[in-house]
């Protein structure tokens, strides 16, 4: 399933978005270093033979998968789903990034709708993210997507002192 968001489409990754997917990924760890659990200096430094298996992986099956806004040339907009190792039926969204210039546009619910129909697909009907607390801006759009705030809250994976929040919705 593919959709379009003017002459955006948002759609399954391909192996052949590596280089696209690398440019991307770094764009979105220098813009929300906080959101993401790697480093730009981390990112830059793997190998892109690394990055092309890593979009190949993510290009097909069922445990997990990647889906970007393509706009016809540098990536714009990108969402992760992976089964919840936990509970079975979820899938845990992660990776969620649409370049400032696009934020507002729609593609963050495209993206997320993506996501939810691929989820369906694989029969988990349960989304989970999480959120950093304290990332207004974030939580609003999640909430105007569906998404409501279950009160758990977990420490940051990365970072000391710093909490992320769960957010659930219906895939």
């Amino acid at each position: 399933m593919t959709s379009a968001t003017t002459t955006t489409t948002v759609r399954r990754v391909r192996p052949t978005d590596a280089a696209r997917m690398r440019a991307l990924r770094l764009e979105m760890l220098a813009d929300s270093p906080l959101a993401f659990l790697e480093t730009v200096a981390e990112a830059a430094a793997r190998p892109h033979a690394e990055f092309e298996a890593r979009v190949a992986a993510v290009s097909r099956g069922d445990h997990t998968a990647q889906f970007v806004a393509d706009p016809g040339g540098r990536l714009v907009g990108h969402a992760g789903g992976t089964a919840a190792p936990d509970e079975p039926g979820l899938t845990l969204v992660y990776a969620v990034y649409v370049t400032p210039a696009r934020r507002g546009s729609g593609l963050l619910a495209a993206l997320v709708d993506e996501v939810a129909a691929w989820s369906r697909a694989c029969g988990r009907p349960g989304l989970m993210m999480e959120v950093v607390v304290g990332n207004d801006r974030a939580y609003r759009a999640y909430q105007k997507l569906g998404f409501v705030d279950t009160g758990v809250r977990v420490p940051h994976p990365r970072i000391t002192g710093l909490h992320e929040l769960q957010m659930r919705r219906p895939a």
